[in-house]
């Protein structure tokens, strides 16, 4: 009976003539143990699985490698078994030359050209079945075989070099045959796993996934046949919630095609710590064994023992614990086949789990929380190695990368009650779902274990509010030098090149943090969002106002990212009166663009407009804390759509009402809640502390973007000098594009 494989990942040569070969029989260089090979070289066409490890999926695939891997780990029993290597199978594909064509045909087929890739498929595996295996490489596959025993019942498994790959999995695409019997079937299969490269299914998976037929290559595995009670799948890691710390258990009756197939549900066991800590028992109704002569068949099972475990809790804890084992040893979490036999457990394959969302490398076994950091700033794309590495380097706190996203680790916060409250009080104010989640979190016995409290959190909303004077000279000073700092990196990045650059930028880096971390600047922060605060809290409390900060805080003086949308205004003004221009830039898909604005009516005006807002704001761009994303001044046809926008959706001189009009409604809200203050008992009081409340969150909200926009322009003077050392390795032929630089760390770099 044919059981379906894995495959994952992909190779790198084309099917091309391997000569001389043969196999040897002497002492495994692992492991010392008698077995197949005795000889490394690249045309050996038979593996004892003890010769075999993890980095050699060139060699035998991705089955085969693990196989191989998991042979040497003590305790771990593996069935006995060898590789027909991918040596074999590029010999069996140089003889016959007509399967090339048939790749090129299919190459050139469309994904969704079923019937036409069925038929080209089809007529390829028959070609490989019709081959005859040279004599001199049936022999080494007997002679192997003759050591398991010559009419021993095996498995022959399909083992491509995209298989069971750390991040990719090909689920589903080969081929695995169960309980064959007698050397001249073994080599039949052998040659049945070959041909199952090209299955529909395989072919149209990497037409799909734009994966050259001739880069993968088959190997194939034969083993012992193991005949179980049970068998079933371990995961070390639960594949749902993505806990490390638990595993669960799938376990039924028989051979582990009833469950592979979908023939039965499994009985399901879930341990933690040692325990059984949830189980679901199954009714198993059939099971899958093997016949005496070969193959295997669906049975049903005696109703009495339907629905009887498939194992006790004691094993599914002993089959967990041998899982760990196998973690550690690959390094993942894994995706375990096993089978329970009379002496214990046999362990047929593993495989990562390639489902589960990366975790940060911490090096202890405690719990953690991390919050996302892209979600806060809109941006949860992943980020590019260059990306995060910078951002890691330059952050005020620890920042913690997987899956090219940046997290913080807040565990150490939740579990002192004190900074638990600020940190859930603050983060709440900016998305009501991350502290739903947290508490979620909180709520689970255990898992944040409490400790005494460091210090006090932020203070509760209505409290003391930062220690600064509302001076709006504050503002401006921390502007004024913000600037200077960034006017003094531009002056002196430019004459840094080779190693001198990355020194450079490593002592930028700490002036970075240190103009983050001035004193001043996190009070004017803090001022505006604390006034924030006390208003909304307040007001709802008083007046029942929800949000009234939300109006109170329009049109509020140095808001950076508000003064960018209006400056696009301005630039849309400029351009209005030339329609020429506007034809012009309808049209426009070159990023060289404004050189060509010169030429038309207007266009002197309409580059001059555009050039100045990007020399202010060119920083800038979608998901900007990653600095491999392309700024305004990299690509300036991005803003194209939204000036074009504003010029038509917008009458000459908005920019100057919209920032009046907020002005007014502001001072508008203000009169009017001052007065319903007043008219209340305690009126005078209530309205003296929301007066100066207000004033406060008008001095300060504006400057709350400010450090960010701070952040991106030195972002952008520290990419532009990277790029430069980039376009000199390309110069030395050391890069093909100056943008591969950002799949590098800046470490790396």
């Amino acid at each position: 009976m044919r059981a379906t494989g894995l495959v994952r990942g992909r190779a790198a040569k084309r099917f091309g003539r391997a000569g001389g070969a043969g196999d040897a029989i002497g002492q495994c260089r692992a492991t010392g143990h008698d077995c197949l090979g005795g000889s490394a070289m690249i045309e050996q066409y038979v593996w004892d699985l003890h010769e075999v490890d993890e980095t050699q999926v060139a060699v035998v695939g991705g089955k085969g490698a693990h196989l191989g891997g998991l042979s040497r780990i003590e305790g771990i029993r593996v069935p006995a078994g060898f590789c027909v290597t991918t040596d074999a199978f590029r010999r069996i594909m140089a003889e016959a030359p007509s399967i090339d064509d048939g790749l090129d045909q299919l190459s050139r087929l469309n994904p969704d050209d079923r019937e036409a890739i069925r038929t080209l498929s089809a007529q390829i595996r028959r070609t490989i079945e019709g081959i005859a295996i040279p004599g001199d490489l049936a022999a080494a596959i007997t002679r192997a075989l003759a050591r398991l025993g010559e009419h021993a019942a095996c498995a022959v498994r399909s083992s491509a070099t995209a298989e069971d790959l750390p991040t990719a999995s090909f689920a589903g695409q080969q081929d695995t045959y169960l309980n064959v019997v007698g050397p001249t079937a073994i080599l039949q299969h052998v040659s049945r796993c070959w041909a199952s490269l090209f299955t529909e299914r395989a072919v149209t998976y990497r037409q799909r996934n734009g994966i050259d037929h001739r880069t993968v290559h088959m190997a194939v595995v034969v083993q012992q046949m193991v005949f179980p009670h049970a068998a079933g799948i371990l995961f070390t890691a639960d594949p749902v919630t993505g806990n490390r710390k638990v595993a669960t258990v799938d376990a039924g009756f028989g051979l582990g095609e009833a469950l592979v197939s979908g023939l039965v549900n499994p009985d399901v066991f879930t341990v933690r710590d040692g325990e059984v800590v949830a189980k679901a028992i199954a009714a198993k109704e059939r099971a899958v064994q093997a016949l005496p002569a070969g193959g295997t068949q669906e049975v049903a099972i005696d109703a009495q023992r339907q629905e009887q475990p498939a194992l006790t809790d004691a094993q599914a804890v002993q089959l967990v614990q041998l899982g760990r084992r196998i973690e550690a040893h690959f390094g993942r979490p894994q995706d375990i086949e096993w089978c329970l036999v009379d002496d214990g457990f046999r362990i047929v394959q593993s495989r990562p789990i390639t489902t589960l969302f990366p975790i940060p490398e911490r090096g202890d076994q405690e719990n953690h929380v991390y919050v996302s950091v892209g979600h806060g700033q809109m941006m949860t794309d992943p980020m590019k190695p260059l990306g995060f590495s910078m951002w890691q380097l330059t952050a005020m706190v620890a920042m913690h990368e997987a899956g090219g996203r940046l997290f913080v680790d807040v565990t150490r916060r939740l579990a002192s009650p004190a900074s638990r409250a600020g940190l859930l009080d603050i983060l709440g104010k900016g998305d009501p779902l991350i502290r739903d989640a947290l508490e979620t979190v909180l709520d689970r016995d255990g898992f944040v274990p409490s400790i005494p409290d460091e210090g006090p959190g932020r203070p509760p909303a209505g409290g003391a509010p930062a220690p600064i004077e509302t001076d709006p000279a504050i503002v401006t000073k921390l502007i004024e030098r913000s600037q200077t700092s960034i006017a003094a990196l531009e002056r002196d990045i430019r004459a840094k090149t080779g190693p001198a650059l990355f020194d450079f930028l490593l002592d930028a880096f700490e002036e970075h943090k240190r103009v983050l971390s001035d004193p001043l600047s996190m009070q004017a922060v803090m001022a505006g969002m604390e006034a924030t605060w006390w208003l909304n809290d307040k007001l709802q409390e008083w007046l029942g106002e929800k949000n009234a900060a939300d109006t109170l805080t329009l049109s509020a003086p140095d808001n950076i990212t508000s003064e960018m949308g209006l400056a696009l205004l301005d630039v849309a003004d400029v351009i209005r009166p030339y329609p020429e221009v506007v034809a012009f830039l309808q049209g426009v898909e070159d990023e060289g663009f404004l050189d060509e604005l010169a030429k038309l009516a207007g266009g002197t005006e309409a580059r001059d407009a555009i050039e100045a807002y990007l020399d202010r704001y060119g920083m800038r761009c979608v998901g900007e804390i990653d600095i491999t994303r392309p700024r305004w001044r990299e690509r300036p046809t991005t803003l194209v759509p939204v000036i074009l926008d504003n010029v038509r959706n917008f009458e000459p001189g908005a920019a100057e009402r919209r920032f009046e009009q907020g002005r007014q409604k502001a001072q508008e809200k203000e009169q009017d809640v001052l007065s319903r203050l007043r008219a209340q008992p305690d009126g005078d009081r209530k309205a003296d502390e929301a007066k100066r409340m207000i004033d406060r969150v008008r001095t300060f909200i504006g400057y709350r973007e400010y450090p960010k926009y701070g952040i991106i322009s030195r972002y952008f003077v520290y990419k532009r000098a990277l790029l430069e050392e980039a376009e000199r390795l390309v110069r030395a032929n050391v890069l093909p594009e100056k943008e591969d630089v950002f799949y590098l760390t800046f470490q790396e770099f």
